[in-house]
């Protein structure tokens, strides 16, 4: 399976061979500071997979103290890929091109959402992450 993504002004364009696996939204604050919303969409890749087709010189990094991070348009601004130790380590649900084939299965960090957002009752959530065997 072939997955594409870009940012907003489409000056930075990926392309994923292969399937994304264990989409989550993560409630925290921090999260929602980074995708400027009530929480983030986030799936997991094989970096391997992974290849940028236009526009890597565009991208912004910000990687925090453990090694994790996200890098950016730096002409939209768009989140495009979460990266750990500078590698591609996950996608942004928002800006893959097409349907992506994946569900978001688990809400995570939600003992911390924002106190306006309300979470659909029945979807699998945690006060925090997710314990190891779910990951």
């Amino acid at each position: 399976m072939e997955i594409t993504g870009e940012c907003f002004c489409g000056e930075v364009k990926y392309q994923l061979e292969g399937r994304l696996r264990d989409a989550r939204s993560c409630h925290c604050s921090r999260c929602r500071k980074a995708f400027s919303a009530q929480a983030s969409a986030y799936a997991l890749v094989d970096a391997s997979a992974f290849s940028w087709l236009l526009g890597q010189d565009l991208l912004t990094s910000y990687v925090g103290q453990q090694g994790f991070g996200l890098q950016f348009c730096s002409q939209c601004g768009s989140t495009l890929v979460g990266v750990f130790k500078g590698v591609v380590h996950g996608v942004t649900l928002g800006c893959i091109n097409g349907d992506p084939d994946i569900e978001i299965g688990k809400h995570i960090y939600v003992g911390s959402k924002a106190k306006w957002e309300v979470i659909p009752e029945g979807v699998v959530q945690f006060d925090e992450g997710a314990p190891e065997s779910v990951e």
